[in-house]
């Protein structure tokens, strides 16, 4: 069965640290702690006297002053490294935590999940060919030189660094290596953790490439790993969850998390707020528990990314620079059918094909799957027909030799609507509006990556009602916006009510709009 040894990094909060050693070592495990020597030593001296008995803890063969982004980070995991191998032969991986981490699963379903995977989890991904680094430096962390930390003294960092690029001062890679990038909260087995430090110890010109690397903490282990473990051994992926917000800045976890951090695909999950007392007694008592069964769902980032999304809605209406010209002709006439279920839209559009001639196209917009004929490459993906919308259409209207054409579209586009809308062609659009209930809210929230086959009741409850106000929202919007030739019918109206505003969008007779209005079981899910 597997043994972990802990590797913790930690420089404040001593009750929490001493808190978090205790919890993870009392099933078995054990820890090797490196606090950081900047630290109040107070701190360190309480540490010590809580835990100093302990026999499944023990601390790194040195200390050592920290900062973010330096080498110092790598430095302080070997020390902790090297005293976990040295006092804990029986360990079998070796997982990597700050002092922000906690685990949300119970200590049996860890080291089930351990015995289970055969494998090194340590992200690594090619430095230069993926696109791991967002923005800011990528290559220049590591072809120069850096002596000095970008937070704590910007001039004289940029000052070495730009002298460097001034004066041609690039090295080269050792040649043998392949550099490597990822989150630096890895788990490794024993083996693993006993090549890497046999590599630090013979290999000189690796250690002195990345003490002057900047950031070596996303490179150091992901690269020797990589270099030292046959591919098929290592899962490129960290057991920790962890988010980060659209600043950059790691997402933090408070009490009304609990479900939600249960119900990831993870062991451990960083960062959890010192102010979330609860939540970290509740996952505290939790990992000790036996015989819980977790429903996996994994909507965490879908949901962070839906709930900070929402306030951005209808906020891009201006024109994209390479549409400014562009239009689809006075003389067009472009319907828009809006839907929020597109398998009602679908239906409808359907009836209408059948009693008109009028060409139409479903959700081109939303559906990489819509058949569009070969535009000459423009109607490949989703991006490109939105990004160059109005020329995709006006390519439809020549493709069909018509003047008249339908489409369909999610009333979330309202970005779409107000372009269209803003062009010089004649726009129309008629909203079906539905009912939605719990279950198909449900299944919204499965189709948009919200929840999935084993997400608890308890979270619905908590979001099903969000989604239904987003619905509802993106309905508002349109109607605030006060479209011309905006028509709409309701799931909820009488029959009688659906012929008028069918009549008017495509400008037939009201004998062909009753018809129309026959679709069977337009409603129905």
């Amino acid at each position: 069965m597997a043994k972990i040894a802990f590797i913790l990094l930690c420089h404040k909060d001593p009750e929490a640290v001493i808190q978090q050693a205790e919890q993870l070592t009392a099933t078995g495990d054990c820890m090797a702690i490196h606090f950081d020597a900047s630290a109040n030593p107070e701190f360190f001296k309480r540490i010590q006297d809580a835990l100093g008995g302990n026999p499944n803890v023990t601390f790194a063969t040195k200390r050592i002053k920290c900062g973010w982004g330096e080498w110092t980070l790598v430095q302080a995991t070997l020390y902790a490294m090297e005293a976990a191998l040295r006092d804990f032969p029986k360990a079998t991986h070796f997982y990597m935590l700050s002092g922000d981490c906690t685990a949300i699963k119970t200590s049996e379903y860890v080291h089930d999940y351990l015995d289970e995977h055969d494998y090194d989890f340590i992200e690594s991904f090619d430095f230069f060919e993926s696109d791991w680094i967002k923005t800011g430096m990528k290559a220049e962390r590591l072809i120069y030189r850096h002596f000095f930390n970008e937070r704590e003294d910007k001039t004289k960092f940029y000052a070495s660094y730009n002298l460097q690029k001034r004066l041609g001062l690039k090295r080269k890679i050792p040649s043998d290596i392949q550099v490597q990038i990822g989150s630096q909260w890895w788990c490794l087995r024993r083996p693993t953790v006993e090549a890497v430090m046999d590599m630090v110890r013979d290999r000189k010109d690796v250690m002195r490439f990345f003490r002057t690397t900047w950031i070596p903490d996303e490179t150091f282990f992901q690269t020797l790993v990589r270099h030292l473990i046959p591919a098929d051994e290592i899962n490129t992926r960290t057991l920790t969850f962890l988010m980060f917000t659209d600043y950059g800045m790691p997402l933090v976890f408070y009490n009304d998390h609990y479900d939600m951090l249960l119900n990831q695909d993870y062991l451990f999950a960083r960062k959890i707020s010192p102010e979330a007392v609860e939540l970290k007694e509740r996952l505290g008592k939790l990992y000790a528990t036996s015989n819980v069964e977790f429903k996996i769902s994994g909507e965490g980032p879908s949901l962070f990314k839906f709930v900070t999304g929402r306030g951005r809605v209808g906020r891009r209406f201006a024109n994209r620079f390479w549409e400014t010209e562009a239009t689809l002709g006075r003389e067009r006439e472009l319907m828009i059918l809006v839907c929020k279920k597109w398998h009602v839209a679908k239906r409808f559009l359907g009836k209408i094909k059948q009693e008109t001639n009028i060409p139409a196209i479903d959700y081109l917009f939303h559906e990489e799957t819509t058949e569009l004929p070969d535009l000459g490459g423009i109607q490949a993906t989703i991006e490109k027909r939105t990004r160059h919308r109005r020329a995709l259409i006006r390519m439809l209207f020549d493709y069909f030799q018509t003047n008249r054409m339908i489409i369909c579209m999610d009333p979330g586009s309202i970005d779409l609507l107000h372009d269209f809308y803003n062009d010089r062609s004649i726009t129309r659009a008629l909203e079906i509006q539905c009912d939605y209930s719990e279950e198909y809210l449900k299944g919204h929230a499965a189709r948009i990556g919200l929840a999935g086959e084993q997400t608890p009741e308890e979270t619905f409850k908590r979001i099903l009602p969000t989604i239904h106000r987003d619905i509802e929202d993106e309905s508002d919007l349109i109607r605030d916006a006060n479209f011309e030739n905006y028509g709409r019918i309701r799931e909820a109206d009488e029959f009688g009510d659906f012929i008028s505003p069918i009549a008017e969008f495509l400008s037939v007779s009201d004998d062909k709009a009753r018809d129309i209005a026959t679709t069977p079981h337009l409603f129905a899910d």
